[in-house]
């Protein structure tokens, strides 16, 4: 049984990465009803929440049926994170998480997210001062280091560990990286593997297929593993990956009704959530992700984006499965 404090994740826990502009409560809903164990908000910034900053404090929105969910804080100043950490843990979540891993420049350029993989000494000073100023667990998301030069991720692990962090998960890229090439596993087994290590680790990166998430538990040995981009429009995956786990055997693809389904649920949710204008709006990012692969879709996810009424989108959403074969498999 993986742990996190006491919080208990199963034996092999699959987690939702904490991605902006996609993992809001909407999303992060039909990501646990597929399957999710554990779920991140959207990263939020220290110094708009310390600021009551509209955006910032929105991002604090969770609900019941998400536990056990994190909430994610990143800045560059101490004092800043410190403070955001107490507010978001007023919002009750069972875990606090330091976004130490942000690749984006307006952010890392900062001193923030992947930035302070250079100033390691500061990451630790930061972390202690935020453990000490909550009382949920603090986890930790990062990287690699830097660039190729400035790996020292098992250095990264034990500081934080040190200083009373949780669990840390570990994105197998550099901050130069970005999201290209492949992910690099190598280095977060070292840290799993290291025999000074005793929190949880778990790995992100590349982990798009059921086949992956087993041959990567595996090879690597960590206790769970991240799923970001692989989730947005296919929140399936978590089960998939459960049930290949437990069985060795595939669970049958969505069909287009259950993408159909899903689809209006999450936009139902954005809508409750955001008011009907925001709600539409912030839903036409996902269109084409629901339906990726099917041939001659085009019109449909034209009018997908350009309707602007919960009643025109179900009404073009009821329409789908009659327009193309129910057969279609993805």
């Amino acid at each position: 049984m993986v742990k996190i404090s006491n919080i208990e994740l199963g034996e092999f826990p699959l987690l939702l990465a904490p991605m902006e502009d996609v993992s809001d409560p909407p999303f992060r809903a039909v990501c646990k009803e597929n399957g999710a164990d554990l779920m991140y908000t959207e990263f939020i910034s220290s110094e708009g929440l310390i600021r009551n900053a509209e955006k910032s404090v929105e991002k604090l929105d969770i609900y019941d049926y998400e536990r056990p969910i994190g909430i994610q804080i990143f800045g560059d100043k101490i004092e800043s994170m410190r403070e955001a950490a107490a507010i978001a843990e007023e919002a009750n979540p069972e875990i606090i998480d330091i976004n130490y891993g942000c690749p984006v420049k307006k952010v890392a350029c900062k001193g923030a997210g992947a930035g302070i993989l250079l100033d390691l000494p500061k990451m630790q000073a930061m972390t202690a001062e935020i453990v000490k100023s909550v009382s949920k667990p603090v986890t930790v998301k990062t990287r690699l280091g830097w660039d190729a030069n400035t790996i020292k991720i098992v250095e990264v692990a034990q500081r934080l560990q040190d200083v009373g962090i949780q669990a840390l998960s570990i994105h197998g890229r550099t901050r130069q990286q970005m999201y290209k090439g492949e992910a690099d596993w190598g280095p977060i087994a070292e840290v799993k593997n290291h025999p000074d290590i005793h929190i949880p680790i778990f790995g992100n990166g590349d982990i798009d297929s059921p086949e992956k998430a087993l041959e990567y538990r595996n090879r690597y040995g960590v206790d769970g593993v991240m799923i970001g981009r692989a989730a947005i429009g296919y929140p399936w995956i978590f089960n998939e990956i459960k049930h290949y786990m437990k069985t060795g055997t595939h669970l049958q693809k969505p069909d287009l009704m259950e993408r159909v389904n899903v689809t209006r649920k999450h936009l139902d949710f954005s809508v409750e959530w955001k008011g009907e204008k925001k709600g539409i709006f912030e839903m036409r990012r996902h269109y084409t992700n629901y339906f990726r692969g099917i041939p001659n879709f085009k019109s449909f996810r034209t009018q997908l984006v350009e309707a602007d009424t919960l009643e025109q989108l179900n009404e073009i959403l009821a329409a789908i499965p009659e327009t193309f074969a129910e057969e279609v498999m993805l």
